[in-house]
């Protein structure tokens, strides 16, 4: 009996650990795992902000582009989190009780949105804090992930990366019908106050993230007598930025991500034109949701080996490609087709999504692979920051040309046109592609915390 269960236990070890991709189910990760996932649960309110923007407080697809290109400023200054963890403990912690307080922030946040927001100002403030608040935990649960993948063998390269986003991608898929339905039966400003619940959790599991305070950390290691300084990692910064192997691929990433969106205008022609309902708007996240849990499979199962520059160049030409399908859609040829708007639709979304994530997830792992050792954490939340001020730079292009071309919430006339140059313009990186090299863990220099060249 006692063999048939230490069998059992065995076999359930086994799965588990295969679930988790090879990494050992520890409560640490098991915490970090759950910050992502609930990154993705917020996923719920997605829509609803959509609508609220749109039917409450009447602005335009314009108006909409700016507004979340500025409460997208919070993920462009990760770095300034990252130093105030590091420099500010809090009772002697560094993380901790910085995912507390996120996830105390998070809540605060949503509920000021559900009661406070009746003016443009109010619901930038609210949602740039809730905002702040998952970019603030990212940086955190960031930085543990990169301790880690840096000592990952090569069989098991981006396993962790892969594992986190995937976690991610399972939150949005289990809540992105239910962003659609509830719409169906509630106000937007019913469903910020469920979604302000989902925070809190980030807060209960910060409890399980192991950490050494500070003054310990001196004691046992006497030869570095206090953490590190802003000056040192902002200068250590400098020094990784002087190597090829780490400016060349974040500029490529950052020009890559700076290409105009048009977003903002779609939602308008789906609610507008097109008269989708919040419910079958749902139905798309969570197929898109779907989208990106194969994504990351087929990563992980085929291209995780692939060079960057060649699932890049790949990515960029059939995404491209793909996004260019839409023209079909806002000139309802696909009427003339007999192929309904709503199938049309889910079609298009399904394969980019799936796209979309194969080309993501080499950037999440290559950004983590090129940190030198000694600011993994710092330098890969400045790569992060860089990466998100290319999409809002991408949301506030759109929204000029977008007032160019002059569409309105109810005028898509030249809706075709914004299609076409957005995705011509997508081809822009291919320009830079031949500069960016296979990055080899070995040509980065490391850092060793307690030395910076003055």
């Amino acid at each position: 009996m006692l063999i048939h269960s230490s069998g059992l236990s065995k076999v359930k070890d086994s799965v588990i650990k295969k679930i988790l991709l090879g990494n050992e189910p520890k409560p640490e990760l098991m915490a970090i795992l759950v910050v992502y996932f609930v990154q993705g649960i917020l996923g719920l309110a997605r829509l609803a902000i959509s609508f609220f923007l749109k039917d409450e407080l009447h602005l335009s697809p314009v108006e909409v582009s700016v507004l979340l290109g500025i409460v997208a400023l919070p993920w462009m200054i990760k770095p300034l989190f990252g130093f105030i963890s590091d420099g500010l403990p809090i009772f002697g912690y560094r993380r901790r009780p910085y995912l507390v307080l996120s996830g105390i922030l998070g809540a605060a946040a949503w509920v000021s949105l559900s009661t406070l927001a009746y003016s443009t100002w109010v619901a930038t403030i609210a949602i740039a804090l809730s905002s702040l608040s998952v970019a603030f935990s990212d940086v955190i649960v960031d930085s543990l992930v990169v301790e880690r993948a840096r000592v990952e063998s090569q069989a098991q390269v981006g396993s962790l990366q892969s594992l986190c986003w995937g976690t991610t991608a399972l939150g949005g898929l289990i809540t992105a019908y239910f962003s659609g339905l509830l719409l169906e039966y509630f106000s937007t400003r019913t469903v910020f106050l469920v979604t302000a619940i989902f925070p809190l959790i980030i807060s209960l599991v910060a409890w399980f993230i192991h950490e050494t305070p500070v003054n310990k950390d001196i004691q046992q290691q006497p030869d570095q007598t206090h953490p590190l300084t802003i000056t040192t990692q902002i200068k250590q910064l400098g020094q990784a930025f002087t190597q090829k192997a780490i400016w060349i691929p974040t500029a490529f990433i950052f020009i890559w991500q700076s290409t105009p969106s048009g977003e903002a205008a779609f939602f308008y022609f789906f609610t507008n034109e097109l008269h989708f309902a919040p419910e079958f708007l749902g139905r798309v996240h969570l197929v898109t949701n779907l989208a990106s849990l194969i994504g990351i499979w087929i990563f992980q199962s085929y291209f995780k080996s692939v060079s960057f520059r060649i699932i890049c160049g790949w990515s960029i030409v059939i995404s491209a490609a793909l996004r260019m399908t839409m023209l079909v859609l806002v000139t309802h040829t696909n009427r003339a087709l007999g192929i309904d708007d709503h199938w049309f639709s889910l079609g298009d979304s399904l394969i980019l999504a799936i796209m979309g994530q194969i080309a993501f997830m080499p950037i999440m792992v290559l950004a983590a692979r090129i940190c030198p050792l000694g600011i993994e954490a710092t330098l890969f939340s400045l790569l992060m920051s860089i990466f998100n001020l290319g999409g809002a730079i991408s949301k506030e292009i759109g929204a000029i040309i977008m007032h160019w071309l002059g569409i309105t919430d109810t005028n898509f006339d030249t809706l075709w046109i914004l299609v076409i140059i957005t995705n011509v313009l997508a081809l822009l990186p291919l320009l830079f592609l031949n500069f960016l090299s296979d990055t080899e863990e070995t040509n980065i220099k490391t850092f060793p915390a307690n030395s910076v060249n003055n």
